[in-house]
């Protein structure tokens, strides 16, 4: 509630500093002042208000990033005198209680200059800001026009040195000149013999045109288009939404499927098909578990519901509501099936008696929602971790929490206990697996590769290999002795958002595709198990 006070906080701050920036805006379009006034010294009471409203409105979104990072919180980040452990050792600010007040009384007297200055005497409104045009006074003379400086006399008027006529022509032609005197004659002589004319030469013969050379141009190479992708296959009673939680029956020979279409289907494994709808949240469902008696499932989702359903025909039992705690975002459930431990979108963690359906804690110290929840193999402990990456371990008994460290840079997803129950490994946001050692708090074992974030995770029963999906659309296989990996499963289809080992040692997986798919544990190609519904 502390986070969701601050955040509406931030956007009433938010709407203030909106609320100055409309009153600058007509400031400068109408050209009352410019921008330049707000860097230089107000001379007068347009650019005092453009600086007042300019700082106003800076103060404002100041105090709304301050609120919305939470970098003011009204309290404590960690309960009084709970240990620290890892990354988080050092001392926790408890607040900044004088600026948070500065920031509180901030939009209250933001406001009241806003008001005042739109209603008050000084302001006007904003036609009384608007420039008016320079006009004269009725008694004012106006100024003489300019005359024109008259053309020189010995310059044409009205014309320029080239189009000037051309000079009229003489009156009287003048006298022809002299002839020169005319050769003395010259005494006839004989006629030549004639000369016979030479024979005509032929003219040559031009020779035809040469057709232009061609250039051979090679054929092209034209790359054909690929063959068509088949299409993804589907079924009629497949998935309409992402598949997020996979489990698998203790006799392995069901699978249970949530998914964000808000049903719970129960699947045969050998048979390949659907058995039945096994139920339907009012919101996303996000976790279904195998009660140990093997005759019932609890399931949860995001409207706050827990419910315990019959396997045989889906009736259901008993409901548990989470109340104002919120949507139910993890689910575990002790070996014995006596307890249920739940993570809620508040930051709350309950402790749930499935044998009296009765509330046994509300546990509260995660400030951000529980994105991931895991009971110990003898019942005795939980741990919970949320999307600030803050990992909690809790008894659940008594609801004492034992330990408080931050494990991660993100937030925290998938969480499982190893076999001897001292240590626990957790997937995050950040792209690692971390592997802890309870006793001492310490990360012991980090395993990478991932190139999103790490949001499910499963132990082998011989708790050898570990299973993990992500949102970079892929699962990985690895060995807990060496932390090498040893399989990679590509859906290319999108993330994967669970994860399971099938009765045979085979890999399955669930994601964004709608789909249940199948992979051989050493790697290769998957097979779609359980199709979709149709698009």
């Amino acid at each position: 509630m502390n986070r969701l006070a601050d955040r509406v906080l931030a956007l009433a701050l938010a709407v203030v500093a909106f609320g100055c920036l409309a009153r600058v805006y007509p400031l400068v379009v109408t050209g009352a002042v410019g921008w330049q006034d707000f860097f230089v010294l107000p001379s007068d009471a347009a650019s005092l208000r453009l600086t007042g409203l300019v700082l106003a409105a800076l103060a404002c979104l100041t105090g709304a990033l301050l609120f919305w990072a939470g970098l003011l919180p009204g309290r404590p980040a960690h309960a009084a005198g709970a240990p620290l452990f890892g990354r988080a050792a050092e001392v926790q600010e408890t607040g900044r209680p004088g600026l948070r007040k500065l920031f509180l009384a901030l939009p209250l007297v933001v406001v009241a200059g806003l008001a005042a200055d739109r209603f008050g005497p000084w302001g006007g409104g904003e036609m009384a800001n608007l420039p008016k045009a320079a006009e004269p006074k009725p008694d004012e003379p106006k100024l003489a026009e300019p005359k024109l400086a008259e053309p020189r006399p010995s310059e044409p008027k009205g014309q320029d040195v080239a189009s000037a006529p051309p000079a009229p022509e003489p009156a009287t032609p003048p006298a022809p000149p002299a002839l020169p005197p005319a050769p003395p004659p010259v005494a006839a002589s004989p006629p030549a013999a004639p000369v016979p004319p030479a024979p005509p030469v032929p003219a040559p013969v031009p020779a035809p045109p040469s057709p232009p050379e061609v250039a051979v141009i090679p054929p092209p190479t034209v790359a054909p288009l690929p063959p068509p992708a088949p299409a993804a296959p589907t079924q009629p009673d497949g998935h309409r939404d992402a598949v997020v939680w996979l489990s698998v029956a203790p006799d392995g020979h069901s699978i249970m499927s949530a998914s964000t279409d808000h049903v719970i289907k129960l699947w045969d494994i050998g048979g390949k098909h659907l058995i039945r709808n096994l139920g339907v949240h009012k919101d996303m469902a996000r976790t279904a578990l195998y009660m140990p008696d093997g005759v019932s499932a609890l399931t949860a989702g995001d409207d706050g519901e827990i419910v315990l359903r019959k396997i045989a025909d889906g009736a259901v039992l008993h409901v548990f509501q989470s109340g104002q705690n919120g949507g139910v975002r993890q689910l575990a459930i002790s070996p014995d099936g006596k307890r249920a431990v739940s993570g809620h979108e508040t930051g709350n963690v309950i402790v749930w008696d499935l044998v009296n359906n009765s509330v046994l804690h509300v546990l509260t110290g995660h400030d951000w929602s529980v994105s991931a929840v895991a009971v110990s193999p003898d019942g005795k402990q939980a741990l919970s971790g949320s999307i600030d990456g803050t990992l909690k371990l809790w008894d659940i008994e008594s609801g004492k929490q034992l330990r408080s460290w931050h494990g991660h840079d993100q937030g925290t997803y998938g969480a499982v206990f190893t076999a001897d129950g001292h240590h626990v490994i957790t997937g995050s946001g950040d792209l690692t697996i971390k592997v802890w050692d309870l006793d001492s708090g310490r990360e012991v074992k980090r395993f990478e590769g991932h190139e999103g974030t790490v949001y499910t995770l499963a132990l082998s029963a011989d708790g050898k290999r570990l299973l993990s999906g992500s949102l970079d659309g892929t699962a990985r296989l690895w060995d807990m002795a060496t932390g090498n990996q040893i399989a990679l499963f590509d859906s290319q289809t999108g993330p994967i958002y669970a994860v399971a080992f099938a009765p045979d040692g085979t890999v399955l997986t669930g994601g964004n595709d709608r789909t249940i798919r199948d992979w051989p544990a050493g790697g290769g190609d998957g097979v779609v198990l359980f199709a979709g519904a149709p698009g």
